[in-house]
């Protein structure tokens, strides 16, 4: 632990964010540098709490440790911290920038009083470890002779791949974007995580001696079956990239996009010309509606106002949270109240109004008469408990028609594209993911595993590196 009594003589003071009518005009992160002294306080605020549930299951899937590295903090001891976040974070930079830090919604101090910032220390960590140049390649010494193939380069792609050539196994990652990183680059925005810091890491594995191969399509451009037969194990860390359609009246129209769409063409738009070459979705002078409230409705709001959209409504069709935790959504389980992201700040800022909508669900896409959305009707529904089911009924006279000249579907991922798993054979479950049993890894063909997305379903970067880490032992466990 940190100082005995640090949790009861200081206040929860997170790192605060730039501005919102500063960083809505640019698209550098949103992070401001915090003051050593300030984390020193911070993490004095880790008290001595028998059982810490921050790194257990209802905490942090990678099981951080994180009492140790926050009591080394305080101490000043920081590279020591490093050591200790490393060894269970192949990525601390990005969790720490990306991550939701379900270890807060567990932390003891979130019983009457608030939790330790964890995620500002997390990042504050690895960041000086960068600038102190403490974070160096690790080559392993020996190598083992045995090839495994990651396909898809996204956190549990590289997770694993990370883990594999520690081992000493020859690993090559394909990916079929023209940049690694997977959702990391492409579905996050830069605003929350700069694209250096990806590229930086990436670095630091290739020089490690992990091969990257990008612009190869496992599927079109290498035939699954090849991969496999010149490999000793092949693991698919493809994501769930089949984005959940909206099929009402009007889906056709011009203007309706969804949100893995708007958000990639603008990053690699930013990253190729700094949006110059104009070859991205723009939200400029337009009404924007997007429909889905989680992370990803969040990162669309916030692009749109970067791009200088006319407004911005966001619509979800769940009710709005609580203020404080519900009596079925106890301490040390996630807690579902109402948050305010930075992309909802920004546009309270900018327009003085908070942009969500809750119990609305859209009925019909509208037309301009020359194929263009120009709005959309919706009602307004309620939602009643029968036993464990809830039940959804429209409002009678609830109605409405929203302008609307460009439309973002955020509304989550169904599971991943079938076309690796339909080549290899691999079987998959009810919901489209593919099946392997999780702590095994292992697909119904031999020496081809599972995990991230593509396995378990859309979840948390965190969830993402655990599960890479998970299947790299059991790889490894395999070849040996």
């Amino acid at each position: 632990m940190a100082k005995p009594t640090g949790f009861m003589e200081f206040a929860r003071e997170t790192v605060p964010f730039r501005s919102p009518l500063v960083r809505i005009n640019d698209f550098s992160e949103v992070f401001t540098q915090p003051q050593e002294q300030h984390l020193l306080k911070q993490a004095a605020r880790c008290m001595d709490c028998g059982v810490p549930f921050c790194q257990s299951s209802t905490g942090c899937p990678i099981d951080n440790l994180i009492p140790e590295w926050n009591d080394l903090v305080y101490r000043g001891r920081w590279q020591e911290a490093l050591e200790r976040l490393h060894q269970t974070n192949n990525f601390p930079e990005i969790t720490g920038r990306v991550c939701p830090a379900p270890c807060e919604g567990s932390c003891t101090l979130s019983v009457g009083r608030s939790p330790v910032t964890i995620k500002n220390i997390e990042k504050a960590i690895i960041d000086r470890g960068f600038e102190e140049n403490w974070v160096q390649p690790k080559p392993p010494r020996t190598r083992t002779g045995r090839t495994v193939a990651v396909v898809g380069s996204g956190p549990a792609g590289l997770a694993a791949a990370d883990m594999l050539n520690r081992a000493g196994h020859t690993v090559t990652v394909f990916e079929r974007a023209d940049r690694i990183g997977g959702l990391l680059v492409y579905g996050i925005p830069n605003m929350k995580l700069d694209k250096q810091v990806v590229a930086r890491r990436v670095d630091l594995l290739e020089r490690e001696g992990i091969r990257f191969e990008m612009g190869v399509d496992v599927g079109k451009d290498l035939e699954p079956a090849e991969l496999l037969a010149r490999s000793d194990a092949v693991l698919l860390a493809t994501g769930a990239t089949m984005p959940r359609d909206l099929p009402v009246a009007g889906r056709g129209l011009n203007g309706i996009h969804f949100a893995m769409d708007f958000l990639t063409t603008n990053t690699k738009s930013l990253l190729d010309s700094r949006l110059e070459d104009g070859k991205f979705i723009n939200a400029r002078n337009k009404e924007v509606l997007v429909i889905g409230g989680g992370d990803t409705g969040t990162d669309c709001i916030g692009t749109a106002l970067r791009h200088g959209c006319r407004g911005v409504t966001n619509f979800e069709i769940l009710p709005k949270p609580p203020g404080e935790r519900a009596v079925d959504n106890p301490w040390p389980y996630w807690p579902r109240v109402l948050l305010t992201d930075y992309g909802h700040e920004e546009a309270i800022q900018r327009v003085d109004d908070d942009p969500r909508h809750y119990c609305v669900r859209t009925t019909e896409f509208l037309g301009n008469g020359h194929g263009n959305v120009a709005g959309v009707a919706t009602v307004n529904v309620e939602w009643t408990r029968d036993g464990d089911q809830w039940i959804m009924r429209d409002v009678p006279g609830s109605a409405r028609i929203w302008h609307a000249d460009l439309v973002l579907l955020a509304m989550g991922f169904l599971g991943p594209e079938q076309q690796v798993a339909r080549f290899l054979g691999v079987e998959c479950d009810r919901r489209s993911n593919y099946h392997a049993a999780y702590g095994e890894y292992a697909t119904n063909i031999p020496g081809v595993f599972a995990a991230g997305d593509c396995r378990r379903g859309q979840s948390l970067v965190v969830w993402a590196i655990a599960e890479g880490r998970g299947a790299a032992k059991a790889i490894d466990g395999y070849l040996n």
